[in-house]
């Protein structure tokens, strides 16, 4: 078909429908992923001294976390946004389902020996804060990965199949930053962080550290994304940007 200038348009950008079972295995994982980052993001972890006195300020879940991203990407390049907007709605239920389900472990009555005691104060010591990192993770993943599926996603239809690897390294940066920025707020006075220096560490580190860690794997990430296409049945059938996913 041609348009009145009797230049073709370009086509479409090419993503599978989001009913497989490759789509239903990454999304598992993404919430798997997701709900161990938040519980081992309740303990402030510090790394060093490295130069002297200065350490690194981070948590639990940082060497976790940036899986859930990567997975995010082969969502978004693979199924399109709808599909990743989905993933992300999908799995942060599941870490409010956690959330709420260790609030009722910690407020059901336990033992009243002295070792019943002292795992409900170690039970509520660990568990206790998930809420509040769910929240900080709820609206920092939110805001962060939407960004960076968005980016990817717009990024696709003026390269289309080109330029993966750039594509994926530009809305890592993105939403990683804004990840970071919103997760730390919120989460830093909950693992003990109250100074300005420590937040400011705290944010730095995140990102450099996620977003590096996320570089790292791109190639990974770009081989996995290419290995799905060929797998996916519905790839690049003629399906419009935008309702592909459902």
């Amino acid at each position: 078909m041609h348009t009145s200038t009797g230049i073709d348009p370009a086509p479409a950008p090419a993503f599978a429908v989001r009913g497989s079972s490759h789509y239903d295995i990454i999304l598992t994982l993404m919430c798997v992923v997701i709900v161990i980052s938040n519980i081992g993001a309740t303990k402030g972890v510090v790394l060093g001294p490295f130069f002297g006195d200065f350490s690194i300020v981070t948590d639990g879940g940082f060497f976790l976390f940036p899986l859930a991203y990567i997975l995010g990407d082969v969502i978004s390049e693979v199924y399109g946004f709808k599909a990743a907007r989905r993933a992300i709605f999908m799995g942060f239920a599941v870490a409010a389902l956690a959330a709420a389900s260790f609030a009722v472990i910690i407020a059901l009555p336990g033992f009243d020996d002295d070792y019943g005691q002292a795992k409900q104060a170690a039970l509520e010591l660990a568990l206790g804060p998930v809420w509040q990192i769910v929240l900080a993770s709820l609206l920092g993943f939110l805001a962060g990965q939407t960004l960076n599926s968005w980016v990817l996603v717009r990024m696709k239809e003026k390269f289309r199949e080109r330029a993966l690897i750039g594509r994926l390294m530009a809305s890592t940066g993105v939403g990683e930053f804004a990840d970071t920025l919103i997760f730390c707020a919120i989460a830093a006075p909950v693992i003990g962080i109250t100074d300005a220096g420590g937040f400011i560490n705290y944010v730095i580190f995140g990102f450099v550290y996620k977003t590096l860690i996320e570089f790292l794997f791109v190639p990974v990430t770009a081989v996995v994304i290419k290995a799905i296409k060929k797998r996916e049945p519905s790839y690049g059938a003629a399906v419009p940007a935008g309702t592909s996913e459902g």
